[in-house]
């Protein structure tokens, strides 16, 4: 399906291959074949507008139709094939695993390597807006000094990343195979960024490479702190008014909010062939998400992220059929046995988005983050919603250990 000719890279100790996207054509053509016949779901009376309260119920008819109807006719996959194209991409093999990775190198000799890892459900595409900053500041009016060797791998059973040869895929077996990719590179020295389950792999690495790893830095938001078992607090008298309201707010939108988590922790496969034969199933499925996660202040995930950049993310899933495996690393990571005790030594900066009163007091309470950024825009997808703020608080961190 993509074009993936074997060439040996010197600086490599394992075969790495130059990868091109060429998504056939005739897949092109039936993706708007299906989305030319849909069986929309009727919508109850007064409950399938977009505005208003129109999602409480999930995904409003009213939008996704529009959405569908643009994937269809408006929206040019063969523009952003060429743009993702732009990017030098490779794939090697690790622990029996195809790993897809975009690996742009700093024309600044004394660049910092950083592994950047997406989350759910996300894809490389996410960070295409960040790649040049990092890579190449002074080509943007920015420091050279802050530059960065940038590699950008899809999860395993993610993109390219595929097939998913076998089960067990998880935080920790990925965060393995990223210090293997690393090495397999030539780097000795790096820093992680990542958020969703890129924080969770960029925090791991260090305890598998010590010595390689300077610094993690992750994002996150207050969706984030709702998902995640365990991570909203009891309320405790020492917190404010605001703090406690914020509190209820977050409970509430948590017991709503975890449901697609519920399904993918528990049963993914059966989510699996709605996901692999309805390009719509899968557009709901991913466009739910960013109205949900993005700034609060966007009514539409298009008022916070480009329309186009969601759509290509959404494509990729639909193109590589990677919905039911993306959903499965979901099921891994969720029962997979942990050493809680283990910590990685290296440094971590955070930055927040979309914060409020709680989350300093959550995440930062005793100021034990030498770095932690509060930034009232964005949401739980930075590099797409406020690509220059990430930017900037990435090269602020990273300052101190190059």
């Amino acid at each position: 399906m993509f074009r993936n000719p074997s060439y040996r890279v010197a600086m490599a100790t394992e075969t790495i291959r130059e990868f091109r996207i060429e998504v056939p054509q005739a897949d092109l053509d039936d993706l708007k074949e299906r989305l030319a016949r849909v069986r929309w779901p009727a919508a109850l009376p007064g409950t399938g507008s977009a505005s208003g309260n129109g999602w409480a119920r999930g995904v409003p008819v009213e939008y996704l139709s529009d959405l569908a109807e643009y994937w269809r006719g408006g929206y040019d996959w063969r523009r952003e094939e060429a743009r993702l194209n732009e990017f030098p991409q490779f794939t090697t093999e690790i622990d029996g695993q195809t790993v897809h990775f975009l690996h742009v190198r700093s024309p600044e000799p004394d660049a910092l390597p950083l592994i950047v890892t997406h989350g759910y459900p996300s894809s490389v595409a996410e960070m295409t807006g960040i790649l040049g900053p990092l890579s190449d500041p002074r080509a943007h009016g920015s420091d050279p000094a802050d530059a960065f060797h940038v590699v950008v791998p899809s999860l395993p059973g993610y993109g390219f990343s595929t097939p998913l040869r076998e089960p067990g895929w998880e935080l920790t077996r990925t965060a393995k195979a990223w210090v293997e990719l690393m090495a397999r590179l030539g780097y000795e020295r790096y820093g992680a960024h990542g958020g969703d389950i890129g924080a969770g792999v960029s925090g791991d690495l260090g305890i598998h490479a010590p010595d390689a790893v300077v610094g993690a830095h992750v994002a996150t938001d207050p969706s984030a702190l709702a998902l995640v078992g365990g991570l909203l607090p009891d309320e405790t008298d020492d917190m404010t008014a605001e703090q406690k309201e914020r509190l209820g707010e977050l409970r509430q939108w948590e017991a709503e909010g975890r449901g697609y988590l519920q399904i993918q922790t528990t049963r993914p496969q059966t989510l699996a062939y709605g996901l692999a034969d309805s390009p719509v199933a899968q557009l709901a499925w991913i466009a739910e998400k960013f109205q949900e996660w993005t700034n609060p202040a966007a009514a539409l995930p298009e008022d916070a992220v480009d329309r186009d950049q969601l759509l290509t993310n959404i494509s990729l899933y639909w193109f590589t059929g990677t919905g039911p495996s993306a959903a499965n690393f979901i099921y891994e990571a969720s029962h997979a046995e942990r050493d809680w005790s283990a910590s990685s030594p290296a440094p971590v900066g955070m930055a927040v988005f979309a914060t409020d009163a709680l989350m300093r007091y959550v995440l930062n309470r005793e100021g034990y983050i030498e770095h932690f950024s509060e930034f009232d825009k964005g949401g739980h997808f930075p590099a797409m919603e406020v690509p220059d703020l990430l930017v900037d608080d990435i090269r602020a961190f990273f300052r101190r250990y190059r």
